[in-house]
């Protein structure tokens, strides 16, 4: 039997930690005690794109490097380096190049991406355009 990673029985494949952000979709109040969890995948997906969105909008983070420094800072664990390696090659971009948030293939590739290193199982695309088109 196939274990379930606690992302996807949460519906939260970027593992987002409760925070003061309401999602749409998201399950009030959790029954996680650290993570988020939402109705279904989609929307656990688009509260992935909302927040490198915000990352990009609000913090100038523009690139994968540093938005995934700022997903999974250094502080909080020892593998941000391989994390962004993981993820920029997955999305066959470098990690310093700039991104276009609104670039629906890119975003969709590098959410899989995260997502195969949030839960170690390759993301299911439906899902994820499912989550795109949420937003």
């Amino acid at each position: 039997m196939k274990k379930v990673t606690r992302g996807y029985k949460n519906c939260n494949p970027g593992n987002i930690r409760i925070n003061s952000d309401v999602f749409q979709g998201e399950i009030i109040p959790s029954q996680d005690k650290a993570f988020k969890q939402f109705t279904n995948m989609a929307y656990g997906y688009r509260a992935m794109f909302k927040m490198l969105r915000n990352y990009k909008l609000r913090r100038g983070c523009n690139t994968i490097r540093e938005m995934i420094t700022r997903w999974a800072p250094p502080s909080d664990n020892n593998h941000t380096e391989k994390y962004i390696k993981s993820v920029s090659t997955f999305a066959n971009i470098l990690p310093d190049v700039e991104i276009d948030i609104n670039n629906e293939e890119l975003m969709c590739r590098i959410v899989a991406g995260m997502s195969r290193v949030e839960n170690g199982v390759l993301a299911d695309m439906t899902d994820i355009k499912a989550g795109w088109r949420l937003l």
